[in-house]
């Protein structure tokens, strides 16, 4: 397929002059995952076939980014396709006893497509809210169907997370004091601890019935899977543990994986592989404090927790057959620029709201250059008074503030565990094309046009951005933390049960 009938059949599909069926959406989004942890990023011992036949057939993204280097403010931003600054998504991430979440004014992903008819579903990790009666669940949010944990599963003692075989618990220590990790179904707890061993396959069985019943209704639909593969403590199923040449993290990866593989495989086995795209993508770069079981930044430098690159610059893919051609773009694009794409293939409206996505159909099916001309980093924790701590222009990119996190301990570079706030004057400048890992500053007076211009788009962006109320400063309360059993006593050991989903 030509550009031209690329164009021609989009538009069609786009005004729905045609009587072809809206596309599919399928969302996939790793946790904790580094630039340099698949094998088609370059990893030599990484097991990755799925996404590796996904990258080989579809668009691999060399510069795309997320909006944050943590999970909550990452995820708002992705389904919102605006900076968590704005949402209210900050400092930091949401707990199991939060008072806050994602705003119920904002508009997500979901309720877009949900306009235009489309069944949603989400499997996985959600981390942008339980609250009071859950208040900011997935369900609140535009989702059709939730099954998954609210989120991070090390927000819970480690006792309810085995490893294979049953007696061997996961390396580390997870959070204590608080309820085990629960899985939800809609909005009712089925498991409380969830059961880590079986978890995937019966997230495999939900999208796949999921998917079944929406071809079967003869409706579009949307499946968000975020994973919560590979963050720490990694662990694995039967299926999978001990079989990557990565040890604990690669049998992660390798689980996600597969997850990924039989996901596609219905969508093959329902006859709507060719009307999908399927979208990868990950929240936020690799936990390096944890060493082997931490993930791998690759060329880029640092890691979670930080605005280098190893932070906020993620692997993703997009495919398509019969739209997308396969290859490499080395276009700028963002985990912002996924709503209003998607809302623009289900010819739905956009919010209306300041967004900060643009929608990235020229880049997929190869139309012309990216939309998106900056990109701007905000730290885990960001306020008004320092405002966004580097810009990317074009190749170039420009620190005005660097700190490290110690999320990025341990390794030889000092910069990603200096704790110290540190403001450059002149900013920090690097060439991403020629220099990814950010090693060599590009001083003196020859690039001052550069930094002029990037300095411009930072003054510009920092007046249009209007800072909500913050989420997370609310709070927490002990009485929150979801309990299968509300009225029990002891808390939070009390809080157990196993039903069927």
């Amino acid at each position: 397929m030509d550009s031209v009938q690329t164009v021609v059949i989009f538009a069609l599909i786009a005004a729905k002059c045609v009587r072809a069926p809206p596309p599919n959406f399928v969302l996939l989004f790793a946790d904790d995952l580094g630039y340099g942890d698949l094998g088609c990023f370059g990893h030599p011992s990484s097991p990755t076939p799925n996404l590796d036949q996904l990258a080989a057939n579809g668009l691999r993204f060399t510069d795309f980014y997320v909006t944050s280097p943590v999970c909550s403010p990452s995820r708002a931003a992705l389904l919102t396709g605006r900076y968590q600054t704005r949402s209210g998504i900050y400092p930091g991430v949401l707990y199991p006893g939060s008072k806050g979440g994602l705003p119920l004014n904002e508009t997500t992903i979901a309720e877009v497509l949900k306009s235009e008819g489309y069944s949603t579903a989400i499997i996985g990790k959600w981390h942008l809210g339980v609250g009071l009666n859950g208040t900011y669940l997935p369900t609140r949010q535009g989702f059709d169907n939730y099954l998954g944990i609210p989120y991070s599963h090390d927000q819970g003692p480690c006792e309810n997370l085995t490893c294979f075989p049953p007696d061997i618990k996961c390396f580390g220590r997870c959070d204590v004091g608080v309820v085990t990790v629960p899985l939800y179904f809609n909005e009712t707890i089925k498991q409380q601890p969830a059961d880590f061993l079986t978890l995937e396959k019966t997230y495999i069985n939900f999208a796949s019935q999921f998917i079944h019943d929406a071809v079967h209704n003869k409706q579009p639909f949307f499946l968000y899977y975020p994973s919560h593969h590979t963050h720490y403590p990694q662990y694995a199923g039967e299926e999978y543990a001990g079989k990557s040449l990565r040890g604990p993290f690669g049998d992660a990866v390798m689980e996600f994986d597969g997850t990924v593989g039989k996901i596609l495989q219905t969508l093959v086995k329902t006859g709507v592989i060719n009307n999908t795209l399927v979208f990868f993508t990950a929240d936020n770069g690799p936990e390096l404090m944890r060493r082997s079981r931490g993930g791998n930044a690759g060329l880029m430098k640092c890691g979670k927790g930080t605005t280098y690159e190893g932070g906020m610059r993620e692997p993703a893919i997009a495919y398509w057959p019969g739209f997308i051609k396969p290859g490499v773009t080395h276009a700028l694009s963002s985990s912002l620029d996924i709503l209003p794409t998607f809302a623009k293939l289900a010819g739905a409206s956009l919010p209306d709201v300041q967004l900060d996505g643009v929608e990235m159909t020229n880049i997929l099916f190869s139309l012309g250059p990216s939309e998106r001309q900056a990109m701007f980093y905000y730290p885990s924790s960001p306020s008004k008074k320092y405002g966004v701590f580097a810009v990317r222009w074009g190749k170039y990119k420009a620190h005005f503030y660097t700190q490290g996190a110690s999320h990025s301990m341990t390794t030889p570079d000092q910069d990603c565990s200096l704790l110290a706030l540190k403001y450059h004057d002149p900013p920090l400048l690097f060439d991403l094309e020629a220099d990814p890992s950010e090693n060599y500053n590009l001083n003196g007076s020859d690039w001052d046009p550069v930094l002029q211009k990037i300095n411009d788009l930072r003054v510009q962006f920092e007046a249009s951005m209007v800072f909500g109320e913050s989420e997370i400063g609310k709070g927490g309360d002990p009485a929150l933390e979801p309990c299968c059993s509300p009225e029990c006593s002891p808390k939070p050991k009390c809080c157990h049960c196993t039903s069927e989903l």
